[in-house]
């Protein structure tokens, strides 16, 4: 017979007659158990179809059912057709709306109960202060609080922590203390209430103190109890010896093998460096979960740069053995697991690692997928980042933050802003890193407006208050040249850190105020700020620009002697240039020989610039033809020795220098000039004359060389010799002297009073630099150029740099 005819079979028999109320008794428990919607809602059709009218109990199980299953918009429908409701169908409909974050419709629920005439229980009141708590509505739950008191039902302990519960979850700690303090009643769940509530408000002293009352007071300490106390300790700096003790209590008592205090206990450990006490707690462990190998895990990654390389493995180490365990990791083993990739550079496991992602089907996480964007950014994977962000729902801002630093830490300025401008269409809350990183962006590209921009929306959002804004504030115009902004922004920072004095002192320092930026520093230390590496190279390099020798080797001395500070490859550049300043060219090469980093091409660079300006040809020579060995495939030193060979009439020689170019693949830099003009930039590509008003540009530079002939009677560097109407001085300025077609576009549409500013990709050369001279002296305007080595900030015919480009 077939299936169609044994339903009309059925149909013709009747309705199915109904099961025992015992059988749907158990068949919607065993439903509830298994978390089995499916067969919970199989034994309500039978229920339907077999016209069975369950009473007020079976009502309440059907309730029960759906909301333990997490339907609760069923169970609502089922409540709403009840003929008669109790206490106990409003506690169950109210906890199921709860347990899936509805924490509004529940106390509506508990409203509806109230005005319905519903005798209210205890647990009608404990599920509203609970409801009120996840809301943090403590309107209601002062209200619900009130009731309590009324009906008498704050003498029990029940509800007392219930009440404590609630003001904990809205971070009302008086409220607590003071429900404590006043309850007739308290058992041990009280205590822990107490206890838990001061270490979630982040007061792990006093959460101590509540302990040892506790333990005082006869109050035997659960695994609840000092597993909080634990974590707690795990927020508390430099105390070693409130953890020592913890961990003999903890021992004291006949907890130290229990999973979760044991988990916690290793947790504070690892959180805090104690990673021989962490791992000997570790191999005690009997069958350690996944949280204990988490727990480990995130603290080897923690240890950063600060150890070994072999400890820092040992977090790959412990993912390999939960693997080899067949355990399966949560999101927090790989967000650990990744950051220890990223710490010790170890890209080939981080992608096995993503692979491991994907197969966990964790990939859409997006704390999984900031760790990602994080590693791939380190090995300038810019575009695995991206495809990383985009496979995130991109619901939470750290997501944005992390891609946004990752183009600004890779050089992508331009992609940050344009991801940044996306973010801002969402109308997301921003906060002050993602600020921050924006800022670091328009400061890397010489974007003031744009900067000035962030800064004002910073301002709206209240972020300028905080130290990390400021201080990227302070470096955005910095090197944008307004000094003026950068000492408003130092003076107005509410809580100054050493990044703060450092950014400031380095302000003064790159645009020549040399005493200024020393008075700085001392001042920095009557205030008890410890300088570091950062603060001494801002000092060196105000030492270096102001010529100012004694005091610059006093200072270096001072950073092993006095602070124990390792000078690295860029301190020692400051020395040498600044002995090269000063003309002592052969004391600044001994120095370079004499200090432990004669292999890095950066302090080599620094000595060629000084043999160039004081003409010392055969050591410029020497060092360049060294420059190239070291660096094989940097185009700058070819050309720089290439010049060099030209200037002394070794024709061959530079000949053979660009045919060893072409041999390795070395291609020249493109040189690119850009100033901003209003809302938008202009740029001036080398080798390119392509801009819609370079006619008038040239024009504009033509009256401007007539008018040094002019005035001053003497032609002055090789570029004005050039005739000006000449194709061959166009194309002298279109092959290396972009910044002056960008210098002579701000002329032609900024107003006399404001400063020009334009940026360089590439160092001005000495022709250009005495041409920007001129023109500063000759138009009488302020010309600020900031090149890949140093600002030039030119003004009636002289120059911050002291003509030492």
């Amino acid at each position: 017979m077939s299936s169609r005819s044994t339903d009309r079979a059925q149909r013709a028999r009747g309705p199915s007659p109904p099961l025992q109320p015992s059988t749907y008794k158990e068949l919607l428990r065993l439903s509830t158990t298994t978390r089995s919607l499916v067969l919970g809602k199989l034994v309500h059709s039978h229920m339907i179809r077999a016209s069975y009218r369950p009473g007020l109990f079976m009502h309440n199980v059907l309730v029960n059912m759906y909301c333990r299953c997490g339907d609760p918009t069923t169970a609502r429908q089922v409540f709403d057709r009840m003929p008669v409701r109790d206490a106990a169908t409003s506690n169950i409909l109210a906890a199921g709306y709860s347990r899936v974050g509805y924490c509004g419709r529940a106390l509506d629920v508990f409203r509806e109960a109230r005005s319905a005439g519903v005798g209210l229980d205890r647990f009608s009141y404990a599920g509203a202060l609970s409801a009120s708590g996840d809301c943090g509505d403590v309107r209601m739950g002062r209200m619900v609080h009130g009731m309590v008191v009324v009906t008498g039902l704050s003498r029990r302990a029940f509800l007392t922590n219930s009440l404590m519960d609630m003001y904990s979850k809205c971070g009302m700690i008086d409220e607590v203390r003071l429900v404590f303090d006043h309850a007739e009643e308290l058992d041990e769940v009280s205590w822990n209430s107490l206890l838990s509530a001061y270490v979630s408000v982040g007061w792990p002293e006093v959460a101590v103190n509540i302990l040892v009352w506790m333990h005082r007071s006869g109050v035997k300490l659960n695994s609840f109890a000092l597993g909080s106390i634990l974590k707690a300790c795990s927020g508390m700096r430099d105390s070693d010896d409130v953890r020592r003790m913890m961990h003999g209590c903890v021992t004291k008592v006949g907890l130290d093998l229990d999973l979760f205090v044991g988990s916690a206990m290793l947790d504070m450990y690892a959180k805090n460096g104690g990673l021989e006490e962490a791992i000997k707690i570790f191999e005690y462990i009997p069958n350690p979960s996944v949280v204990v190998f988490n727990a480990m895990i995130a603290g080897f990654s923690r240890l950063g740069t600060k150890s070994s390389g072999k400890d820092r493995f040992k977090a790959l180490s412990l993912f390999r053995e939960m693997l080899r365990r067949q355990m399966k990791p949560s999101k927090f083993t790989f967000k650990s697991v990744l950051e220890a990739c990223k710490s010790v550079r170890a890209f080939r496991c981080g992608r096995q690692i993503h692979a491991h992602v994907i197969i966990n089907n964790l990939q859409d996480d997006e704390f999984i997928g900031s760790a990602l964007i994080s590693l791939y950014s380190t090995s300038n994977l810019t575009m695995e980042s991206l495809s990383c962000f985009q496979m995130t729902p991109k619901q939470e801002i750290f997501t944005w933050t992390s891609m946004i630093s990752a183009f600004t830490q890779n050089e992508q300025y331009e992609m940050a802003l344009s991801l940044f401008k996306e973010l801002l269409g969402l109308r997301r809350k921003l906060d002050q890193v993602i600020i921050s990183s924006v800022i670091t962006a328009c400061s890397r590209m010489g974007m003031l407006r744009i900067g000035e921009q962030i800064h004002g929306y910073a301002t709206k959002l209240g972020h300028d208050k905080f130290t990390v804004c400021c201080n990227s504030l302070i470096d955005m115009y910095t090197k944008t040249g307004d000094v003026g902004a950068s000492i408003r922004m130092f003076q107005d920072i509410g809580s100054l850190d050493v990044f703060s004095w450092s950014a400031m002192i380095s302000s003064y320092a790159l645009h020549g105020n040399a005493g200024d930026a020393l008075v700085l520093f001392e001042k920095m230390k009557e205030c008890g700020a410890v300088p570091d590496h950062v603060t001494f190279l801002a000092v060196l390099t105000a030492c270096s620009h102001g010529g100012l020798v004694d005091e610059g080797f006093r200072y270096y001395e001072s950073m092993s002697r006095e602070y124990d500070i390792v000078p690295n490859s860029r301190h020692c550049a400051c020395i040498v240039d600044l002995l090269g300043r000063t003309g002592r060219i052969v004391d600044a090469e001994g120095f370079i020989l004499s200090s432990g980093f004669a292999n890095d091409p950066i302090l080599w660079h620094v000595l060629l610039r000084a043999c160039l300006f004081y003409g010392d040809t055969e050591r410029s020579i020497r060092v360049g033809e060294s420059l190239m060995v070291m660096e094989p495939f940097f185009a700058t030193s070819y050309m720089l020795l290439y010049n060099m060979y030209l200037d002394v009439g070794k024709v061959s020689l530079a000949m053979r220098t660009r045919g060893l170019m072409r041999e390795r693949g070395v291609n020249k830099e493109t040189g690119v000039s850009w100033i901003e003009i209003g809302a938008s930039f202009h740029s001036f590509v080398t080798s390119s004359s392509y801009h819609h008003h370079i006619d008038f540009i040239y024009e504009k530079l033509q009256e401007m060389m007539l008018h040094i002939k002019q005035k001053m009677g003497k032609a002055g560097p090789r570029i004005l010799e050039l005739e000006y109407q000449s194709e061959k001085w166009r194309e002298s300025l279109m092959n290396s002297h972009g910044e002056l077609l960008a210098v002579a576009f701000g002329m032609s549409n900024l107003p006399e009073s404001v400063l020009i500013r334009v940026m360089k990709n590439q160092r001005v050369c000495g022709d250009c630099h005495k041409t920007l001279k001129l023109f500063s002296e000759v138009e009488r305007r302020e010309i600020l150029v900031r090149d890949s080595v140093r600002f030039h900030h030119f003004s009636w015919g002289s120059c911050s740099c002291g003509d030492y480009w």
